[in-house]
């Protein structure tokens, strides 16, 4: 079978495509035919070596959606030719620290679905959400999945709060903000690109604010939102984090789950004088993929950036590097 592979560090120019052996499905394992996946920006920081416990060769690609090809030992279904998509969280601990020593996620060191076929655990694989694209669903998995968990899980979302979404564009705000009209709660966005605050606000974002051309954006937020946010989502760390809970409104949650700008420099003041809960959060549970499932066959649908061959792997990691994209870029696999 065709697979992207990755064979050395060096960034995305060290992807290529090559003739690979195709998997089997192990027992209580099912084997999909992937025909579409999608990138995350964790497989660019694989490809730089910026990701812990790397191991190469590899298949990148936690995103994955297909139809079902072969069932291993002990599997009853779903049955081959259904439409199908994969989760990539492998071995969620429930109970305990979710994210632990035993716990992993596809496409590395795990072969990913950035390939023709694709094996995962079958209880990893999901029925599609009636009425969505192959596009589409590759899109959901690991950032539909992180968003509903930093959301709903663990930032309590109502249709009463006003939700900050820092840095919308990206894979996981875009989900934030869709998750945040669905419930009918007030959305507050931020990106340095007026192109991209546009397609926000065409999504629904209420307020749309540049980060770049406002030097106090915060300011900005909190006059747009009568007295502070009741629940941020942020992903970018740095100093945003610390606006970020500067203009929190008093018992307001932040959740955080990346740090792409580097570690923030808080004041702890804004925290216990305000009494906030900051959450921290990384990826999700089965039982929170399944509900993140139900809002797409509820009618919800994800946004799709753009839909690169599967011979355009490099550029495509470069869209996602230099964060040209809004929403999910997509491989197309068959």
């Amino acid at each position: 079978m065709r697979a992207v592979r990755l064979n050395e560090i060096g960034g995305p120019e060290k992807l290529h495509v090559e003739d690979v052996p195709q998997p089997e499905p192990g027992p209580g394992e099912i084997l999909v035919r992937v025909a579409r996946a999608a990138y995350n920006r964790r497989d660019v920081y694989i490809t730089q070596g910026l990701y812990p416990g790397i191991a190469l060769p590899v298949t990148p690609g936690s995103d994955g959606a297909g139809v079902v090809a072969a069932l291993g030992a002990g599997v009853a279904g779903p049955a081959v030719g259904t439409r199908v998509v994969i989760n990539p969280q492998l071995r969620w601990v429930e109970g305990g620290a979710p994210v632990s020593a035993s716990s992993s996620i596809l496409g590395m060191p795990v072969d990913g679905t950035f390939a023709d076929y694709c094996v995962a655990p079958a209880a990893n694989v999901y029925r599609t959400p009636t009425g969505l694209t192959d596009d589409e669903a590759a899109a959901l998995p690991l950032a539909g999945l992180t968003a509903y968990r930093a959301t709903f899980t663990r930032g309590r979302i109502s249709k009463d709060d006003v939700v900050l979404v820092t840095g919308v564009g990206g894979g996981v705000q875009t989900f934030v903000l869709l998750y945040c009209k669905h419930v009918g709660a007030r959305a507050i966005v931020t990106s340095g690109s007026d192109e991209k605050l546009e397609r926000a606000k065409a999504l629904g974002a209420d307020v749309a604010i540049n980060y770049r051309t406002s030097a106090a954006w915060h300011k900005d937020v909190r006059g747009a939102s009568d007295g502070g946010p009741t629940l941020i989502v942020d992903s970018t760390g740095g100093d945003t984090l610390g606006k970020c809970l500067e203009i929190a409104r008093p018992c307001a949650r932040v959740v955080t789950y990346g740090g792409t700008t580097g570690d923030a420099t808080i004041r702890p003041f804004s925290i216990f004088w305000k009494s906030l809960d900051v959450l921290g959060t990384s990826m999700g549970s089965p039982s929170d993929f399944a509900a993140m499932l139900e809002l797409f066959e509820a009618g919800l649908r994800p946004v799709v950036d753009r839909v690169f061959a599967m011979d355009e792997c490099a550029a495509a990691a470069e869209r996602m590097l230099h964060s040209e994209q809004f929403g999910k870029v997509v491989l197309a696999i068959a």
